[in-house]
């Protein structure tokens, strides 16, 4: 009975870790606004900062945002070299796949994948895979 209640406790301390690091992954990603480094970006993968970072001067910056209850606000360069805010969805899928659907119809790719390559301090490296209209 000992070593069965050992056992137990073991199980749940590596069960719990083990949903600490999704968490941790999410909790990352969520209530930032990030924005594109593209002075940074390597071949395939996008590195993104928070827009609290100290970027070099550009023309402007696009970005996204990851809120709780599956919201995504997507930021586009406007017209007027501010930022254009669209709406959508998103959802984690597996362990580093973020998939988002945007709602409107005029912002293309409307559907898309992120993969989460890295996500230390304030670096977000992504890959975007491509949903069924770009392809």
């Amino acid at each position: 009975m000992k070593h069965a209640s050992l056992l137990c406790i073991l199980c749940l301390l590596l069960l719990a870790n083990t949903c600490k690091k999704g968490d941790t992954l999410q909790a990352g990603l969520m209530d930032r606004i990030w924005l594109h480094s593209f002075e940074e970006d390597q071949g395939d993968t996008s590195v993104y900062r928070p827009n609290t970072y100290d970027f070099p001067p550009s023309r402007g910056r696009t970005g996204f945002s990851l809120e709780p209850g599956g919201l995504v606000k997507r930021y586009e360069i406007a017209p007027t070299d501010g930022l254009e805010e669209h709406e959508g969805t998103w959802q984690l899928k597996g362990k580093h796949l973020v998939e988002v659907h945007m709602n409107e119809s005029d912002v293309l790719p409307q559907d898309y994948t992120l993969e989460i390559v890295s996500l230390e301090k304030n670096v977000l490296k992504v890959r975007r895979n491509p949903g069924p209209e770009e392809k």
